[in-house]
């Protein structure tokens, strides 16, 4: 007997597992809809890959899939928020329409998890560099680095950042 059909094992997971999936995610998020938008997202995901047929723990397998997503989200949530708050803080009203809205969101989002994976001070850095304005200079001498280790951490930054912006 062949091996099952990437789709035809997507399918069978889907109908052995979705019910527990929701009803699993509606316990974490405590949100019937949200719980729904996950579990779905989930089965896209084993869905886009090509490996169903060998998920010999579908539950663990979800579940793994469905945490990563959950995390997305709030992160998500939490740049939205900041974005928001900073608007909102600002002197002038600037009229941004939602869709620039959403692509800028979506863009800090992505910086977000780019910076998400570098090591903290590469990130200190960055955040130095980028929000504060510092100089690479002014940003050895206040964390008492040398002007060499300053620029490798921000090649590094900056390389994660063009990475993650070219697959926008």
């Amino acid at each position: 007997m062949s091996p099952p059909s990437h789709t035809a094992a997507v399918q069978h997971i889907y109908e052995q597992h979705h019910s527990w999936l929701q009803g699993w995610l509606k316990g974490k998020l405590h949100d019937a809809c949200d719980a729904a938008d996950v579990a779905h997202d989930t089965f896209v995901r084993i869905l886009a890959g090509r490996h169903a047929a060998q998920i010999m723990e579908p539950r663990d397998y979800l579940a793994t899939i469905a945490r990563g997503l959950v995390i997305d989200r709030y992160r998500r949530h939490a740049v939205e928020q900041a974005y928001k708050q900073t608007l909102a803080e600002r002197p002038d009203a600037t009229a941004i329409s939602e869709e620039d809205k959403a692509i800028i969101i979506e863009t800090l989002v992505a910086v977000d998890k780019a910076l998400s994976g570098l090591g903290e001070r590469a990130r200190r850095i960055f955040m130095l560099s980028q929000i504060d304005g510092l100089t690479y200079q002014q940003i050895a001498d206040q964390l008492q680095v040398s002007l060499t280790t300053v620029k490798k951490h921000m090649v590094r930054a900056l390389t994660e950042c063009a990475l993650i912006m070219a697959s926008l």
